[in-house]
C-alpha cells in the first residue's frame, strides 16, 4: 500500500495537485476494498468514515487513480463502471456472469502467450489488453 500510495503522491505533484487529506481517505478506502467497486459504492464507504465529502470529490480522486495507474476501469457490460486497484496487481482476464453479475479473475498462460502471437501476427507489439468473458456462473446455470 506504502508504494501505491507514494506513486499517487508523485503524480499529484507532477500535476502540481494537493495530496488532501480528503484524496488520502478515498485512496486509504478503495486500497482496502476488495471487490471491483463502484463510484457510487466508494462514496458510499467514503461518506460513512467523512460525511464532509462530497460525492464529485470520489468522482474525481478515482479518476485521478486511474490516471496515476492505481486503479483501473472494468466493465462488465452493465452499464455499471467499476474500478480495481492495478498498481503492483498481476495481469487477469475476468469471467461474467450476465444473470447475477459475479465476476471471477483468471489468468490462463495459454491465452496470454496467444494473444501476443496474434498480435506479432499482425505487427503489433501488445502494452496491454483486457479481456471479459460473458456467461452463467454455475449457480445461475442450475436455475
Amino acid at each position: 500500500m506504502q508504494a501505491a500510495r507514494e506513486q499517487f503522491f508523485n503524480y499529484l505533484a507532477k500535476k502540481k495537485l494537493k495530496f488532501t487529506t480528503q484524496r488520502a481517505l478515498i485512496f486509504d478506502v478503495f486500497w482496502q476494498v476488495e471487490e471491483h467497486i463502484s463510484p457510487e459504492e466508494l462514496y458510499g464507504l467514503v461518506k460513512k468514515k467523512d460525511p464532509s465529502i462530497g460525492q464529485a470529490t470520489v468522482y474525481r480522486t478515482l479518476k485521478l487513480l486511474s490516471d496515476s495507474k492505481i486503479a483501473r476501469e472494468v466493465d462488465f457490460g452493465d452499464g455499471v463502471t467499476r474500478y480495481e486497484p492495478y498498481f503492483g496487481q498481476s495481469h487477469h482476464d475476468h469471467l461474467i456472469c450476465k444473470e447475477c453479475g459475479k465476476s471471477v479473475e483468471v489468468v490462463d498462460e495459454r491465452i496470454e502467450k496467444l494473444q501476443e502471437k496474434l498480435a506479432a501476427k499482425h505487427g503489433f507489439i501488445l502494452s496491454g489488453h483486457s479481456m471479459y468473458l460473458y456467461g452463467h456462473c454455475k449457480e445461475c446455470s442450475k436455475k
